[in-house]
């Protein structure tokens, strides 16, 4: 049931479905119609139509003589969307270094301090919650409008494989102080150290999922 009434019908819809088909709920090739998602929600057929003609629009779903298909996120496009971040997001991190202020540090800190509160008590979602803030923190503190859409829109994208790399301890604490190294070259704003410090972590994360998928495939 979509309840908030703050935000539009069309974008609450939006973020459900996108979220469904991003953590599979919604497998590739699942049919979905304006009627079935209509009632599963309680709301009327104009938001779900809106909502679906945007997700078309980001192609992850597409027509079909019996609804919309799921097409989703598989494991070649996310190999491809771990390699444009480890490009893009090093950029952001460099950018952050040299734009982000005293009182931004401070609140990347406490993001940080968070996800690592929410690790040590074993709670998988909030951890995944305060991962995600910290990047987009720093996509934020960037000062860059490209960078942050840019990489907003990756990162959610990759959403079920950033769940599946950090669900194991030894690589969520090996993340951390991958964060920590982050925020270290941040606050000294030395671009060329956050730079790497983030690539180095996205790759790191791209060849753990690599590692799962292999065990998975022998």
């Amino acid at each position: 049931m979509i309840t908030n009434r703050s935000v539009s019908l069309a974008d609450q819809v939006f973020d459900r479905l996108e979220n469904d088909i991003l953590t599979r709920k919604y497998e590739r090739g699942t049919i979905i119609t304006e009627a079935k998602i209509s009632e599963e929600l309680g709301v009327s057929r104009t938001p779900v139509r809106e909502a679906l003609r945007r997700l078309e629009q980001e192609h992850l779903i597409a027509d079909s003589s019996k609804g919309m298909r799921v097409i989703g996120i598989d494991d070649v496009d996310a190999d491809y969307l771990f390699r444009i971040r480890k490009g893009v997001e090093g950029l952001a991190a460099a950018a952050c270094a040299k734009n982000i202020n005293d009182a931004q540090i401070k609140d990347l800190k406490e993001t940080l301090d968070l996800q690592i509160y929410y690790l040590e008590k074993g709670n998988l979602d909030k951890q995944l919650e305060y991962d995600s803030e910290f990047h987009h923190k720093i996509y934020a503190y960037s000062a860059s409008v490209i960078l942050y859409d840019t990489l907003s829109l990756l990162h959610r994208k990759t959403k079920y494989y950033r769940g599946k790399s950090i669900i194991e301890k030894e690589r969520a604490l090996k993340s951390v102080e991958e964060h920590k190294a982050i925020l270290e070259a941040i606050e000294a704003h030395n671009e060329i150290m956050a730079e790497a410090a983030m690539y180095q972590h996205v790759a790191n994360a791209q060849a753990h999922l690599q590692s799962i998928k292999a065990i998975r495939e022998e």
